[in-house]
């Protein structure tokens, strides 16, 4: 008995109610990725890496079933099935492409009108497909290739479990089955029946149809970036074209062959072939290649997507059937490959769509999705596993079963867990992995720094968690502790955080303690760069005052794009003075006062002592954001298309003098344009007005955010203007500030 009967006689014991087969080039080889479907249906799949194909049938009788690839002559092969599985072989020959007389007007390249026709019926093929129910299947594996045991002289052993004697192996594979509603133009409703990612009997998939529904009747596809459509309607400004030759398929209609490649290299555009269907001027299959340069990730090589269409003489519709998404990528030393499969299948053209189908919520993973057992996948799959897929799942699943168990995880604690003599300057964390319980110590090395109140100064904390890690919620409490030599003074402080649920992310945090502060609650200056500037360049710009409190915080997203942010704090400020002169490098300039609007007074009291409690609420507004529901949580997706809207009220309250009480209202809105080819565009602006404030302290003004370091401490400058004086625009009555930034 050999490999293959022997595949097949496994599968005949899972499998119900199925064609299956393998299909091959004339020589045997085995072909991959050959659409196969029975004739005038859409009932479809795809052979797999090896040419093994199964497809379902819901009856026996008689079926003509149909194989098609891109470079290869369409076969049907007639049927009789009285008792499944039935199996049937195919091969293929490969087709010829012959250049046919195109009588055209002119001298025009005979390529140039076949894509200006396509071009202009862009919107009728597009409608024929504007609304349908279909089942929807997607695999995902991401491999790594003769990884090196070093990189950078540091031993590599993250990918230790996964590669084999080469150091290659399988990093990544899931799939999932979901059906999918769509409407045109952007309406799409994806419910998930079943989820697997191999290695993790908890984990959900996030391959998905919205994802990856790249169109080329459109201006762009969504392909990392807004790459540009070759049948796009300013196509013609961005590519050339070349008639490569004609074929007739299995229906006798006359498929062009159109070699595309770019006009320019550097933008977001595709090089490869369309077939196109001659009169109906629609998609036949795709076969398009775009560099990672050309989409701004250096770090791939090539991305490679394939498509391919089938016809229903019935519907006349040419309807995509499969989608493939090859890619390699290289990281310091690292190759990556990959491959993405996506198949459509069972469509209903017009199909009558219930009211509110179509909601902010655009996915949804059934309950159960995520464990489904390996019958049910094995009757559900309709691209089998290849021999290196079905290794994969075994040697992962076997590995999570014995890293999950109480003795790996307890051993490998023994080992992570083991005390070091630096620990107490590094840090140092506990944890206990079976019980999702871990102990945190900051250590004191990263917390050194240096200011002109406290000179030399420290700061470390230790804190405890519980996690639930199905749930996706926590609980946190710790406590930090800080102290400044030159002023001879210990503060600390405690928190505990509770996040309640992984839906809503209801989340309650209660602190207190003593804190020394910066004024600007923005913190603008880090610890590391007043260090570095104070103790070499005298340029103490950090201004600091003391604070004891206690804060209530709530956050919770109310309903579906608004959260709500409110917080509760009592306050009591002490001013306070410098308490050093000394430096690393000599300035005969010294330093400015710990008074912010006073940099050469360093006598007079800024603010006397008081108490404030202060409350604030500010609600964050997410326009037109849609979400993903799973058992374990909500995913929102924001709306590119529109800004993000905060709202705010603080009131302070029961002050210590009268005059420190006021109220403030505040608004900001926050947008990233995507302006295609051309980069994006990021606004900032925010405004607020202050009531009855004339007397309030000076660390409830409006502080800017500056930057006199020259050090950039962001990657994005939409909160910071690096030209202005930390201080010298504060208020407290009006305000308004704007920022833009174009990121190419």
């Amino acid at each position: 008995m050999n490999v293959r009967t022997l595949i097949f006689l496994l599968w005949g014991f899972v499998c119900q109610a199925q064609l299956q087969g393998l299909v091959t080039d004339a020589s045997g080889k085995p072909l991959p990725f050959v659409n196969v479907f029975i004739e005038n249906t859409y009932t479809a799949t795809t052979t797999n890496e090896v040419g093994q194909y199964e497809l379902a049938a819901t009856k026996t009788g008689n079926y003509t079933v149909v194989f098609q690839l891109l470079g290869y002559k369409t076969k049907k092969i007639p049927a009789k099935v009285s008792v499944f599985p039935h199996t049937i072989d195919a091969s293929l020959e490969e087709e010829s492409v012959e250049i046919r007389e195109i009588t055209v007007g002119g001298k025009e390249n005979p390529a140039d009108r076949i894509i200006r026709n396509t071009i202009k019926e862009r919107e009728i093929n597009t409608d024929k497909t504007g609304s349908y129910e279909a089942d929807f299947y997607s695999r995902g594996i991401f491999r790594i290739t003769n990884a090196p045991a070093k990189i950078l002289g540091q031993r590599i052993d993250m990918f230790d479990d996964y590669l084999d004697e080469n150091r290659s192996g399988i990093l990544y594979l899931s799939e999932t089955v979901s059906r999918i509603i769509y409407r045109k133009p952007d309406d799409l409703k994806e419910t998930i029946v079943a989820s697997k990612v191999s290695g993790n009997d908890n984990g959900y998939s996030f391959n998905n149809a919205a994802s990856v529904n790249f169109d080329f009747y459109e201006n762009h596809v969504p392909l990392r970036l807004n790459t540009i459509s070759p049948i796009g309607s300013q196509a013609f400004s961005y590519y050339r074209y070349k008639l490569e030759g004609s074929f007739f398929d299995d229906y006798n209609q006359l498929i062009h062959k159109i070699r595309v490649t770019p006009k320019r290299d550097a933008e977001p555009v595709y090089e490869g072939f369309l077939y196109i269907v001659d009169g109906d001027w629609a998609l036949y299959g795709v076969e398009l290649s775009i560099s990672g340069k050309r989409i701004q990730t250096p770090a791939a090589d090539q991305l490679k997507l394939t498509q391919q269409f089938t016809y229903n003489s019935q519907t006349k519709v040419w309807a995509k059937s499969s989608q493939i998404l090859d890619f390699k990528a290289e990281i310091l030393g690292l190759k990556f490959d990959g491959r993405f499969t996506y198949i459509y299948s069972n469509y209903v053209f017009e199909p009558v769509i219930a009211p509110k189908t179509f909601t902010a919520e655009v996915l949804k993973f059934e309950k159960g999705s995520n464990k489904k057992p390996d019958d049910y996948w094995n009757s559900l799959r309709p691209v089998p596993l290849t021999t290196e897929e079905i290794t994969d799942y075994e040697k992962k699943d076997a590995l999570q079963k014995r890293k999950e168990s109480k003795g790996y995880l307890d051993s490998t604690d023994r080992i992570k867990n083991k005390f070091k003599f630096y620990y107490p300057v590094t840090g140092y964390n506990y944890r206990n992995s079976y019980r999702n319980i871990s102990v945190n110590y900051d250590g004191v090395l990263l917390g050194l720094g240096f200011n002109t109140v406290q000179g030399y100064n420290t700061s470390t904390g230790i804190s405890f968690t519980k996690s639930d890690k199905e749930a996706r919620t926590y609980t946190t409490a710790g406590t930090n502790f800080n102290y400044g030599f030159a002023e001879d003074r210990f503060r600390a402080m405690g928190y505990v955080t509770r996040k309640f649920n992984n839906t809503s992310r209801r989340t309650m945090s209660l602190s207190g303690g003593n804190t020394i502060e910066q004024f600007n609650p923005g913190k603008p200056i880090s610890r590391v760069v007043n260090t570095i500037a104070t103790s070499f360049f005298k340029r103490n710009y950090m201004k600091l005052y003391d604070r004891t409190f206690a804060a209530l915080d709530y956050s919770e997203e109310i309903t579906n794009g608004i959260h709500l942010f409110a917080q509760v704090q009592y306050n009591r400020r002490k001013q306070l003075f410098n308490n050093t002169d000394e430096s690393i490098l000599r300035n005969p300039d010294g330093y400015t006062s710990n008074n912010p609007l006073a940099p050469n007074d360093f006598t007079t009291p800024f603010f006397a002592t008081h108490h404030l409690m202060k409350g604030t609420v500010e609600f964050k507004l997410n326009f037109g954001q849609q979400y993903w529901t799973r058992p374990d949580g909500k995913y929102n997706i924001p709306n590119p298309n529109f800004p993000t809207l905060y709202l705010g009220y603080q009131q302070g309250f029961a002050g210590s003098e009268k005059e420190l009480e006021f109220q403030k209202v505040s608004a900001r809105i926050a947008y990233d344009i995507e302006l295609g080819n051309k980069g994006l565009l990021g606004l900032n602006s925010r405004a607020g007005k202050f009531f009855n404030a004339e007397g309030i302290n000076f660390a409830d003004y409006q502080l800017f955010n500056g930057n006199l370091t020259h050090v950039g401490q962001t990657e994005r400058y939409l909160h910071v203007f690096n030209l202005l004086p930390y201080y010298a625009a504060s208020t407290n009555d009006q305000y308004i500030e704007s920022h833009v930034e174009w990121d190419d």
